[in-house]
């Protein structure tokens, strides 16, 4: 597995494999890799026949008081961990690779529509960051997929309409979330959760889980339904950003004859911040 940290070897290399006809997928990730982002890699390997994993903590994508400083940064116990998956490269840019005339002076890209509300409310600038860091890896790797995670609704269709508005010749895919034993969704902010906290983490999960199970039971007070869920979250001590029941296709506040629903929440728990959803077709 080759790892790369500049521009050029990377061009190099992508320019060997469009030679022998090779296909390239990007799982684009900022490191601290875990089984979630490993099952990532496999689904990559399915739709080409080379993978490559960015890792790069994302500077623009983080708040003033967000936790750019304390991000794991683990590259070299990901190495070893992308050696037991299929992947063919790392690329590992350092910021000035990536934003070479400075952060202050980078071009941006912002999606309007989408990224206004949930999390772009209470992180506003969150997707502005992620768009503009994920289409410089577009132009620089040039994949033919993209694959990213459910964990991260919002943000998969945020991307999404970016390549389909910029009509950029990339394949996106979804990969399933991953989840611990107990429901929790697999994060590389768990680690942030005392022992404590980690115990009720599960209740996010669990929360999700009523809710779908309400909505397929035939219920379709959307309001209410979404009032119950906070309730139960704070109850158990989690302090909620949002809970929503919207249409899985734009995140619209649906009807009551939409079938496919997403359901998706954000909540603080300790100093982590916990994000989670699932898809319902009634």
């Amino acid at each position: 597995m080759l790892v790369i940290h500049t521009k050029q070897e990377l061009a190099e290399q992508i320019v060997e494999w469009r030679h022998n006809d090779e296909h390239i997928a990007l799982v684009p990730t900022m490191g601290n890799l875990h089984a979630g982002h490993l099952s990532l890699v496999e689904l990559a390997r399915e739709h080409a026949e080379r993978v490559v994993v960015s890792i790069f903590v994302n500077p623009t994508q983080f708040g003033k008081d967000e936790d750019y400083e304390q991000y794991p940064r683990t590259l070299e116990l990901d190495k070893r961990r992308l050696k037991t998956a299929t992947a063919d490269m790392i690329f590992a840019p350092d910021v000035a690779t990536l934003y070479p005339f400075g952060l202050d002076k980078a071009t941006t890209v912002s999606v309007p529509g989408l990224t206004e509300n949930f999390c772009g409310a209470t992180r506003p600038g969150h997707f502005d960051g992620v768009t503009t860091v994920v289409a410089r890896l577009f132009a620089i790797v040039q994949p033919d997929v993209a694959v990213f995670g459910q964990k991260d609704y919002q943000q998969q269709l945020v991307i999404r309409r970016m390549a389909e508005d910029l009509s950029l010749p990339i394949t996106i895919i979804t990969g399933e979330t991953v989840r611990n034993d107990d429901g929790l969704a697999m994060s590389s902010r768990n680690s942030y959760l005392s022992d404590e906290e980690r115990a009720v983490a599960p209740v996010l999960y669990e929360t999700l889980s009523y809710i779908g199970q309400e909505l397929q039971s035939g219920r379709r007070n959307f309001a209410k339904l979404e009032a119950l869920a906070g309730e139960r979250l704070t109850a158990a001590g989690f302090d909620v950003d949002y809970f929503a029941i919207r249409r899985a296709l734009n995140l619209e506040v649906p009807d009551r004859d939409c079938d496919d629903l997403v359901v998706l929440t954000a909540a603080q728990l300790g100093a982590a911040r916990l994000i989670d959803n699932i898809v319902i077709t009634i």
